[in-house]
């Protein structure tokens, strides 16, 4: 609102602000020269007046100021050019464009629908040969200058124009079909970038131009390579950059104008890219493509590049020949036992060199089993074709699963892996072992089951003893301290045996059983046979001693 403010107390200030007009198309761009001086050390600013909307503010003395696809920048002459990218119907309005305590303009813009302007081109060209693109024009404007503009770094230059021609620039004008056709002859990597074509329509005091967005793209080849796989089988491309280690790399189909680039998305880790695996390697500058399934439409011609900059990039040729052939892939089935070592047999062509990978959970392959490969030895028994041994000594268990076998090639800045022989590797495990590993675990289940059913019946028959103890102490034996004197009273004979015996019966039994063993000795004056009677209320013995013992058993 203080913005506006300002802008309304310049306007009183100064007088009346001129009016400019002009029109642009939906989908198009719109330039437009105010005939005004930039003034580099003022603030400048744009504004949207009916919807009382400030579009730019500016107090920097930057001689390009940008927010989304509104622009003001300083040309060449020092004038304040306003530049709009991709105009829509909502645009139209009267905006106000001026510099602090300099001047102001108010423009009215109408955006009009037309087919000629609502889409912007991509072209591609090889360095040194000759690029060729158009742009179209509405049928209003046959009669009107047609210009070329070539974006710069925060600049727009005027690269062709009937007062201003470059030698290696020109253009040809069809007012029949509204078409204007530029050429560029002998592209170099500078010409790479964003061009603006159009007409140029000029009035009294100021000028705009109606123009149509091409993108550029100049790209060098460094090479053909030419290589065969077998459908259904695997094939591995290894893209060589060297010189750009860190750049974004790319695969695309030339059978499609390469509009679909397939790239990694990330640097340094597989992603998945409809059917190929790709893996930008930025410490060796190489782009990994990993065909996982061969088909006969992959075959084609390919661009395996990386993009120097925004507007120029270099590739190299690649040519796939995917053959059907009854007689690849092959399949095969290889077992080993753990610890042991294992030969892997593969038949490759004469000329190239062999390539033994292992396909990990991602259905890549692209590492060696883990186990040390100790020969990888050929035989001569063919001549066009060469048998390879691969053996896996101490065999583990990770060394199991899926391995493809093929043949390598090296090129100029390709390297191409055909795999062609796929082995699944299973595992056997050693028959005795494993009855002694069986045994030991039933000893192990038995014992634990045997000493857990000997401790319950422990704690089982020792509560019951307890409890039968407490009731025989209670019904039948009566020992107490005055056994001594019962058998006084009762014997007359005074050397008569005694009763030894501990004051009480203990009451606390342990988790074992307790037995109880009584022995006696005969008296040396008894002259009948010793004996011991056991009453309700007395015990009588013939006997010099009685002793007791407990066991814990």
């Amino acid at each position: 609102m203080k913005i506006l403010l300002i802008f309304f107390t310049f306007s009183l200030i100064s007088g009346a602000v001129r009016c400019v007009s002009v029109t642009g198309y939906s989908g198009g761009s719109l330039l437009v020269d105010s005939g005004k001086l930039w003034y580099s050390y003022s603030s400048k600013y744009m504004a949207k007046l009916h919807e009382w909307r400030t579009i730019i503010n500016n107090m920097k003395h930057d001689q390009w100021i940008s927010e989304g696809r509104f622009t003001l920048f300083c040309n060449e002459y020092s004038g304040l050019m306003i530049y709009i990218r991709e105009l829509n119907i909502q645009d139209a309005g009267i905006y106000q464009i001026g510099v602090d305590g300099k001047w102001a303009i108010n423009m009215a813009l109408n955006v009009e629908e037309d087919s000629c302007c609502n889409t912007s081109k991509r072209v591609m060209v090889n360095i040194g040969e000759t690029a060729t693109f158009s742009c179209e024009y509405s049928q209003n404007h046959n009669n009107n200058v047609k210009i070329i503009f070539k974006e710069g770094n925060k600049s727009i230059e005027v690269i062709y124009s009937t007062g201003n021609k470059e030698e290696r620039f020109s253009v040809s004008d069809d007012r029949h079909n509204q078409l204007m056709t530029v050429r560029i002859t002998a592209v170099t990597p500078d010409d790479g970038g964003v061009y603006l074509c159009g007409v140029w329509i000029n009035r009294e005091s100021y000028s705009y131009s109606i123009i149509n967005t091409v993108h550029l793209h100049v790209v060098t080849k460094v090479g053909v390579s030419r290589v065969t796989g077998h459908s259904g089988g695997r094939m591995m491309i290894k893209c060589e950059h060297p010189q750009h280690k860190t750049k974004p790399k790319y695969i695309c189909k030339e059978s499609d104008g390469c509009s679909e680039r397939k790239n990694p998305g990330v640097q340094d880790e597989w992603m998945e890219n409809g059917d190929v695996s790709l893996y930008d390697d930025t410490r060796a500058g190489v782009l990994m493509v990993f065909f996982r399934e061969l088909k006969a439409a992959d075959a084609g011609t390919y661009r395996c590049g990386v993009n120097v900059s925004h507007y120029t990039e270099s590739f190299t040729e690649l040519q796939l020949d995917v053959r059907d052939d009854a007689k690849y892939p092959k399949t095969k089935t290889e077992s080993a036992h753990l610890g042991e070592e294992v030969n892997i047999t593969c038949q490759i062509p004469e000329e190239h060199k062999v390539h033994f990978c292992k396909e990990d959970d991602d259905h890549i392959c692209q590492n060696i089993s883990t186990s040390a490969v100790t020969e990888m030895s050929p035989s001569s028994e063919r001549n066009e074709e060469r048998v390879f041994t691969v053996s896996i000594s101490n065999v583990s268990v990770r060394d199991a699963g899926v391995y493809w076998c093929g043949a390598e090639t090296r090129d100029t800045h390709l390297t191409f892996i055909s795999l062609t022989t796929k082995i699944q590797l299973n595992l056997i495990s050693n028959g005795f072992s494993m009855f002694i590993i069986i045994c030991v675990c039933v000893s192990l289940l038995l014992i634990g089951g045997f000493t857990l059913t000997v401790c319950k019946l422990r704690h089982k028959r020792g509560g019951k003893a307890l409890t039968s103890d407490n009731g025989t102490r209670e019904k039948n034996i009566m020992v107490q301290s005055s056994c001594a004197d019962s058998r006084r009273d009762s014997l007359t004979d005074p050397g008569s045996a005694q009763i030894n015996s501990h004051d009480e019966l203990p009451t606390i039994l342990s988790d074992g059983l307790l037995y109880t063993s009584v022995s006696f000795q005969k008296h040396e004056e008894s002259l009948s046979e010793a004996s011991v009677t056991v009453s309700k209320n007395e015990l009588y013995s013939d006997y010099a001693t009685v002793s007791r013992r407990m066991r814990l058993n």
